[in-house]
């Protein structure tokens, strides 16, 4: 119908003039109806044929539009991603991440909630949230994991105390008696960073100040002049706002962090893509802490 005669049909497939005319025969077999009829030299197509000819290219017209939607799909970065996060990875290393997506995808949305990582655990499991940024060691249940990393918690401390000024691993049972620490109520994270309990209730009985938050416990250690025990990323942020440095410690007390989603089958390429940037990211950080 196209082409005008079996030769061109020959043509535009790549195949044989009596392929052709086989395969014609086959369909007229199939379906009941003759589609052409032999005038002269070359073929009519019969009204049934016509008939059926505008049927099929509506079909292919059909698939040709299922063609640019999954290209309009596979092209389309017009999806929201919403995430929870944990303080530590709020302030810095999240925006840092959300600013690589946001300049080369200008249709990804961002939406973004700073919460503590049970809230964010709870509205995970109840598919509220695409992403949760968690600080909690595993298992995590009722979620899937898409990425997790341990790093040593480190100590916060003023520029210009003494310990600031020393080379090598910071050992609190050796301070904890004569130094005062900012420290956490006995509860988050204590709990969560294998702390000797006698260690810490030594810290706990030296100590005025208490504070579940760790950008307050930093900003305690800049203007009262204690210490602090700190996850990096929270101690990151703390030496950006100047007056404090710090420095890694000789007990093994371990920071957890994770990227967790209600099942990867719920992500968009663009939030699997934001994963990839931000679990990269923090990487990179974690090698640049083990080098102090």
């Amino acid at each position: 119908m196209r082409s005008g005669s079996i030769t061109g049909a020959a043509t535009l497939l790549h195949i044989s003039q009596p392929s052709v005319s086989r395969l014609i025969s086959d369909l007229e077999e199939s379906i009941g109806f003759k589609l052409f009829v032999r005038i002269g030299r070359g073929l009519t197509p019969t009204v049934d044929g016509k008939t059926f000819y505008h049927a099929v290219e509506g079909m292919f017209m059909g698939m040709d539009r299922l063609e640019e939607f999954a290209n309009s799909i596979k092209n389309s970065d017009e999806v929201e991603i919403s995430i929870g996060t944990i303080q530590s990875i709020a302030a810095v290393e999240l925006p840092r991440a959300v600013a690589k997506m946001h300049q080369s995808s200008n249709d990804v949305r961002f939406m973004i909630q700073s919460r503590n990582t049970p809230a964010i655990l709870n509205s995970v499991q109840m598919h509220q949230l695409d992403l949760g940024i968690v600080g909690r060691s595993p298992p995590y249940e009722g979620v899937e994991v898409l990425y997790q990393k341990s790093v040593p918690y480190v100590c916060l401390v003023p520029e210009n105390h003494w310990l600031a000024d020393q080379v090598g691993l910071v050992d609190l049972n050796m301070l904890a008696s004569t130094e005062e620490f900012v420290t956490f109520g006995g509860a988050f994270p204590e709990s969560m960073m294998s702390i000797d309990p006698k260690l810490a209730s030594t810290l706990r009985n030296g100590s005025r100040l208490s504070a579940t938050n760790m950008p307050v416990s930093g900003a305690l250690v800049r203007e009262v002049n204690v210490l602090a025990i700190c996850d990096p990323f929270s101690a990151e942020q703390t030496v950006m706002g100047g007056g404090v440095v710090f420095r890694p410690i000789l007990q093994n007390l371990t920071y957890h962090v994770a990227i967790i989603t209600p099942g990867q089958e719920r992500l968009s390429r663009s939030a699997m893509r934001f994963v990839d940037i931000l679990s990269t990211q923090i990487d990179q950080r974690v090698a640049e802490l083990q080098k102090y």
